[in-house]
Protein backbone atom coordinates (compact mmCIF):
# COMPACT_ATOMS: atom_id res chain seq x y z
CA UNK A 1 0.00 0.00 0.00
CA UNK A 2 0.83 3.46 -0.55
CA UNK A 3 0.41 7.04 -0.38
CA UNK A 4 0.88 7.13 3.28
CA UNK A 5 -1.54 4.40 3.90
CA UNK A 6 -0.35 1.51 7.17
CA UNK A 7 -0.18 -2.05 6.39
CA UNK A 8 -3.80 -2.64 7.78
CA UNK A 9 -4.78 0.23 5.23
CA UNK A 10 -5.50 3.52 8.22
CA UNK A 11 -4.56 6.33 7.75
CA UNK A 12 -1.48 8.05 9.16
CA UNK A 13 -2.15 11.56 10.53
CA UNK A 14 0.51 14.15 10.98
CA UNK A 15 0.48 16.23 13.94
CA UNK A 16 -1.44 19.10 14.11
CA UNK A 17 -0.56 22.36 15.90
CA UNK A 18 -2.10 23.41 19.41
CA UNK A 19 -5.14 24.68 19.61
CA UNK A 20 -5.18 27.97 22.42
CA UNK A 21 -6.50 25.64 24.96
CA UNK A 22 -4.46 22.80 24.62
CA UNK A 23 -1.16 25.18 25.44
CA UNK A 24 0.19 25.23 28.79
CA UNK A 25 -0.12 28.92 30.49
CA UNK A 26 2.78 30.87 32.10
CA UNK A 27 3.46 29.04 35.48
CA UNK A 28 2.14 31.20 37.93
CA UNK A 29 4.16 31.42 41.40
CA UNK A 30 2.28 33.43 44.64
CA UNK A 31 4.86 35.34 46.64
CA UNK A 32 4.48 36.92 49.95
CA UNK A 33 3.21 40.07 49.49
CA UNK A 34 0.76 42.82 49.46
CA UNK A 35 -2.09 40.95 48.16
CA UNK A 36 -2.54 41.55 43.93
CA UNK A 37 -4.43 38.75 41.66
CA UNK A 38 -4.41 38.34 37.95
CA UNK A 39 -8.27 37.93 35.80
CA UNK A 40 -7.80 35.40 33.01
CA UNK A 41 -9.92 34.46 30.53
CA UNK A 42 -10.43 30.91 29.77
CA UNK A 43 -12.13 28.64 27.70
CA UNK A 44 -15.77 29.61 27.24
CA UNK A 45 -15.51 32.80 27.90
CA UNK A 46 -15.57 32.73 31.78
CA UNK A 47 -13.17 34.32 33.90
CA UNK A 48 -10.31 32.56 36.43
CA UNK A 49 -8.66 34.26 39.36
CA UNK A 50 -4.89 33.73 39.49
CA UNK A 51 -2.98 34.99 42.74
CA UNK A 52 0.14 36.62 42.00
CA UNK A 53 1.19 37.22 45.85
CA UNK A 54 -0.43 37.67 49.22
CA UNK A 55 -0.24 37.78 52.99
CA UNK A 56 -3.19 36.86 54.56
CA UNK A 57 -4.38 33.61 54.71
CA UNK A 58 -7.87 31.66 55.72
CA UNK A 59 -6.58 29.16 58.54
CA UNK A 60 -9.30 26.87 60.19
CA UNK A 61 -8.42 25.43 63.71
CA UNK A 62 -8.86 22.01 65.39
CA UNK A 63 -12.49 23.02 66.23
CA UNK A 64 -13.57 23.80 62.42
CA UNK A 65 -13.62 27.88 63.30
CA UNK A 66 -12.26 29.84 60.01
CA UNK A 67 -10.52 33.53 60.80
CA UNK A 68 -8.06 35.58 58.76
CA UNK A 69 -4.13 35.61 59.68
CA UNK A 70 -1.61 37.29 58.31
CA UNK A 71 1.05 35.50 57.33
CA UNK A 72 4.52 36.19 58.54
CA UNK A 73 6.68 33.36 57.23
CA UNK A 74 6.95 30.32 54.53
CA UNK A 75 9.03 27.43 57.18
CA UNK A 76 9.27 24.91 54.37
CA UNK A 77 7.85 23.41 51.25
CA UNK A 78 7.83 19.62 50.55
CA UNK A 79 8.38 19.93 46.80
CA UNK A 80 11.48 22.19 46.81
CA UNK A 81 13.39 23.43 49.47
CA UNK A 82 14.13 26.71 47.96
CA UNK A 83 10.89 27.77 47.23
CA UNK A 84 10.38 28.16 50.65
CA UNK A 85 13.81 30.62 50.86
CA UNK A 86 11.99 32.64 47.95
CA UNK A 87 9.18 32.61 50.68
CA UNK A 88 6.77 31.15 47.22
CA UNK A 89 3.53 29.73 48.58
CA UNK A 90 2.26 26.24 47.15
CA UNK A 91 0.16 23.70 47.82
CA UNK A 92 1.75 22.17 51.68
CA UNK A 93 3.46 24.70 52.15
CA UNK A 94 3.88 25.32 55.81
CA UNK A 95 3.25 28.75 56.77
CA UNK A 96 3.92 31.10 59.98
CA UNK A 97 0.65 33.08 60.76
CA UNK A 98 -0.34 35.28 63.55
CA UNK A 99 -2.70 31.77 64.71
CA UNK A 100 0.69 29.89 64.71
CA UNK A 101 1.66 27.36 62.06
CA UNK A 102 -0.51 26.22 59.44
CA UNK A 103 -0.54 24.15 56.35
CA UNK A 104 -1.19 25.47 53.05
CA UNK A 105 -4.79 23.09 51.99
CA UNK A 106 -5.76 24.68 48.28
CA UNK A 107 -3.20 25.69 45.27
CA UNK A 108 -3.38 29.36 45.54
CA UNK A 109 -2.33 29.51 42.36
CA UNK A 110 -5.57 28.81 41.03
CA UNK A 111 -8.27 29.80 43.56
CA UNK A 112 -7.04 32.93 44.00
CA UNK A 113 -7.06 33.01 47.76
CA UNK A 114 -5.20 30.91 50.71
CA UNK A 115 -6.60 28.24 52.86
CA UNK A 116 -4.90 26.75 55.43
CA UNK A 117 -5.03 24.27 58.66
CA UNK A 118 -3.51 24.46 61.53
CA UNK A 119 -0.89 21.54 62.87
Amino acid sequence: MTNGRKITGGKYHSNHKKKKNEVPGIPRIVKLREKKNKFLRVKGGNKKVVLLSNNIANVTDKKGKTKKAKITNVVETHANRFLARQNVIIKGAVIDTELGKAQVTNRPSQEGMINAKLI
